[in-house]
């Protein structure tokens, strides 16, 4: 899976790998001459006291070290830029990728795995890219080279390569195979991390609330200290790794002066050679120290790949149309046909048959108890999941065959829980109009009840918004999505539960100016109060996801029980009536 993740995307940058390949080679072939120019100066000018000799080939190995340094700081820069790309693109995917998934997919992942994924995934990946184009490329040369170098010098004394390179991969090869499921381990509990800090900082004033705070301090702590055994598990594995390998080379640097001592003793080998030999020694062996570190880093770059792919391998469930219809003749006609819904798995459907029209200039309500599909039917029409079962027309023509530019334009949404993102009251408002002018966001903040609140905001519209607009009331946030929705102008508005956090006289004030507002527009308001739905021209109930009874509130209060029971819950009967 890593290795398909990094071919495909290091495909646009064969150029730069190929230069950092060259300039590796070179600097490593310039690393591994030069302990033969240091034999040479040792036996034919240290020993022979001819200074010309040394001085000359000092000269030589000067230029040489300089050609070693040069390639060395372009092979950095080439590796740090391809590895930098390499992370943008993967982050680049990955977002582009969730941005296109449905709600059932982000709530398959979770958006803490999905941040995780996106951020600490991506730069393991990355990490190891920099590492290969730095440190592995020049590895296998310098370990090939130094073998075959350190043969040319002394064939019995290379005996004890083919006893030290074994033992090394072996012991590498065990511990990468001991450390790869404690990586994928620690990235499951970062993710857990991740959620357990998250709900914590966003439910922060419920916490509070019903006083939590050591309970949750505990929760925290327990992922805490599951994320740190398992990283504990996997440090001591990686600490046993260096002394294994630094046994290995110690040893076998004692016999090679050893055994060597005593070919320089029987006029077998020269001091010059040996002292080559060692260096050629330290060169393999650190080239086997290289790619003990890599090994160290591939393992957990290799599980972060896997979490990556799945990502970028999972399709969404709400596809775009192959053929889609940029125009439509209509304006904001809705019309609902036998439309259902169910989760993949799930024993029962949350929608079963819903039948419903919505026309230009009329309001059409949606009521039902908690959980009968309201916000779920209100979800279909701008396709935030698509209908399992029949469809979903707007001026005639399926939802799921409409351009989804030209949806986005058509439907406006005003969600249960609005968000606002980070910014100004003014960026907020301009999500869905960024060529409105200031005074298109008056007139939208005045209709919405909000010109009041955001005209004492210190800067007005250029007041800053916190994310999620934290620095802001419950009621003052509802009221700023259903701006940013009036800005838009779309030719269908949908109201999911909009004005549950104001109260009764902003409520009223705001259906007013909404009504005049959205006069020629198509409304469906979800509503759990009566007092905001019962004036509508149609009334839709929903229970357990069906269509149980269409009409207006009188007719409704008539013949319809389910309705009659919602409406009395909340009112007298002779305010009902």
């Amino acid at each position: 899976m890593l290795i398909r993740l990094l071919r495909t995307y290091l495909r646009p940058y064969k150029k730069p790998i190929t230069l950092l390949v060259l300039l590796q080679f070179l600097q490593t072939c310039a690393t591994l001459y030069l302990p033969t120019l240091n034999a040479d100066i040792i036996d034919s000018g240290v020993v022979k006291g001819d200074t010309g000799y040394i001085l000359s080939f000092g000269a030589l190995m000067i230029g040489i070290s300089l050609v070693q340094v040069v390639c060395n700081v372009g092979a950095v820069y080439y590796g740090a830029k391809t590895a930098a790309a390499l992370g943008r693109d993967l982050r680049s995917a990955v977002f582009d990728r969730v941005q296109s998934f449905s709600a059932r997919e982000v709530g398959h992942f979770g958006a803490p795995s999905l941040i995780t994924r996106t951020t600490n995934d991506v730069q393991q990946v990355q990490m190891l890219a920099l590492m290969t184009f730095t440190l592995m490329v020049s590895a296998p040369i310098m370990c090939v080279g130094g073998i075959v170098l350190a043969l040319g010098l002394d064939v019995p004394l290379s005996g004890v390569l083919v006893a030290v390179v074994p033992v090394m991969g072996i012991c590498v090869t065990l511990i990468v195979r001991a450390l790869r499921p404690l990586f994928r381990s620690m990235q499951v509990k970062l993710d857990t991390v991740n959620r357990v800090l998250r709900e914590q900082i966003t439910g922060n004033r419920v916490i509070r609330a019903f006083v939590r705070d050591e309970y949750e301090q505990d929760r925290f702590r327990k992922a805490n200290a599951d994320l740190t055994d398992t990283a504990l598990g996997a440090g001591n594995l990686l600490a046993l790794m260096f002394p294994m390998v630094m046994t290995v080379v110690n040893l076998s640097s004692i016999a090679v002066v050893w055994f060597g001592a005593h070919r320089i003793d029987g006029g077998e080998m020269q001091i010059g050679g040996l002292t080559a030999f060692l260096a050629y020694l330290m060169q393999i062996v650190m080239s086997v120290m290289m790619a003990t570190f890599m090994f160290m880093m591939v393992p957990r770059a290799e599980v972060c790949a896997e979490r990556i792919e799945e990502v970028l391998s999972t399709s969404s469930s709400v596809v775009p149309p192959t053929a889609p219809v940029f125009e439509l003749r209509r304006h904001g006609h809705l019309e609902v046909r036998g439309a259902g819904f169910r989760y993949p798995g799930a024993e029962e459907p949350v929608l079963r048959s819903v039948d419903l029209v919505a026309r230009p200039g009329e309001t059409t309500a949606v009521i039902g108890s908690t959980g009968s599909g309201k916000s779920t039917l209100l979800g279909l029409v701008p396709r935030l999941f698509d209908a399992t079962d029949g469809e979903v027309l707007v001026d005639g023509v399926d939802v799921a065959s409409i351009d989804p530019v030209l949806l986005a334009k058509t439907v406006g949404m005003v969600p249960q829980r609005p968000y606002l993102f980070a910014g100004t009251v003014a960026s907020n408002l301009r999500y869905g109009n960024p060529d409105a002018t200031d005074e298109e966001l008056w007139h939208a903040l005045e209709v919405a009840q909000a010109r009041e609140f955001v005209s004492g905001l210190e800067g007005g519209l250029d007041a800053p918004i916190a994310q999620g607009g934290t620095n802001v009331s419950g009621g003052q946030r509802q009221r700023l999505a259903i701006a940013r929705t009036l800005v838009q102008r779309p030719e269908i508005y949908l109201f999911d539960d909009s004005f549950s956090a104001l109260d009764y006289a902003t409520d009223a004030a705001l259906r007013a100016a909404l009504a005049a507002e959205t006069a020629e527009a198509t409304v469906v308001i979800v509503a759990q109060r009566v007092a905001t739905i019962r004036d509508a021209d149609r009334i839709v109930v929903l229970d357990e996801g069906r269509v149980v009874g269409t009409g207006r509130h009188r007719e409704l209060m008539a013949d319809n029980e389910t309705y009659r029971e919602i409406v009395l819950s909340q009112l007298t009967e002779a305010e009902a009536a």
